[in-house]
């Protein structure tokens, strides 16, 4: 099939399962909640190496946050015993010691908790509190005071959603991956975990040649293996392809994030295929069609 002139891969993006925490963030700015939210989804791409998957989810204003002051809401992504554990970490050394910052459970009515238990750190002189209904403590800072719930909800979400945009050349590829995730930021409940929401360096599951490795490069998907790689999937004409990751909340999540982003890149002039990445199943049991979505 073909949208706005680009044609579109009769293909799937296969995701696998993951546990998601959604965190609010607040500060007395904006820009303060955003540095603190920077800082807590550090180090967070991919699941191959990094300890977690996370990422700025949303902008909050005052209405929409528990203290009334502006926010920034991130979601942090893991196995089930890990992602307690990178929430606790996150939340102490990143959110905690940021200037003017206070931290809310941002999924309320998820029936699965975690405990993130940090007033400790007032060595006696903390203190509960109730902010806007929830039930918080209070840690006194040297800016003042630190305002936290510690008893925060986790889903069963959808990681790994995906798909490539395919470009004559490197830039038009890039801007068409930017618009993309410039359209995917409008969708509560996803997050894009890479450097500016865009993977240049696409990866298979395990490696052919090392097999110490988890993952290494997608050789079918590499322009300059075109003409080596007998089995590329680089359509003729294509210098430069961006992958967008996208994990989610739920299924529904990821597939209008995709939905979203794929109908914003095909805008661009340049692109000229959309695919999406599989690995046959056995990568997760997830698989969204391109064609089902759009």
């Amino acid at each position: 099939m073909e949208l706005n002139g680009v044609t579109i891969d009769d293909t799937y993006a296969e995701a696998f399962p993951t546990w998601v925490a959604r965190v609010i963030i607040t500060a007395v700015t904006e820009e303060w909640a955003y540095k603190a939210a920077v800082e807590a989804t550090g180090f967070a791409t991919s699941a191959i190496g990094c300890p977690c998957e996370a990422g700025i989810e949303s902008f909050l204003s005052g209405d929409e946050t528990p203290d009334g002051r502006p926010g920034v809401a991130i979601l942090i992504c893991a196995g089930k015993k890990k992602v307690k554990e990178q929430v606790v970490e996150r939340l102490a050394e990143c959110i905690l010691t940021a200037p003017t910052t206070a931290v809310f459970d941002g999924l309320p009515d998820a029936e699965e908790r975690i405990a993130v238990k940090l007033h400790f750190f007032g060595d006696g002189y903390e203190y509960k509190k109730d902010v806007g209904g929830r039930n918080c403590w209070v840690i006194p800072t040297m800016n003042g005071e630190y305002v936290g719930e510690e008893d925060f909800g986790i889903v069963k979400g959808v990681a790994g959603g995906n798909f490539f945009v395919m470009g004559e050349n490197q830039m038009a590829a890039l801007v068409g991956a930017q618009a993309a995730v410039d359209a995917i930021a409008s969708i509560c409940g996803v997050i894009t975990s890479f450097p500016g929401g865009i993977v240049a360096s696409g990866s298979k599951v395990g490696s052919t040649k090392y097999k110490f490795m988890p993952a290494s490069t997608n050789e079918k998907y590499c322009p300059t293996l075109r003409e080596k790689v007998p089995d590329s999937k680089v359509p003729e004409g294509v210098k430069a392809i961006y992958e967008i990751v996208i994990d989610g909340v739920d299924e529904d999540a990821v597939k209008e994030a995709m939905a979203e982003g794929i109908q914003a890149a095909t805008t661009v002039p340049g692109v000229v295929f959309i695919s999406a990445g599989n690995f046959g199943g056995s990568l997760g049991p997830f698989k969204i069609n391109l064609a089902d979505i759009l």
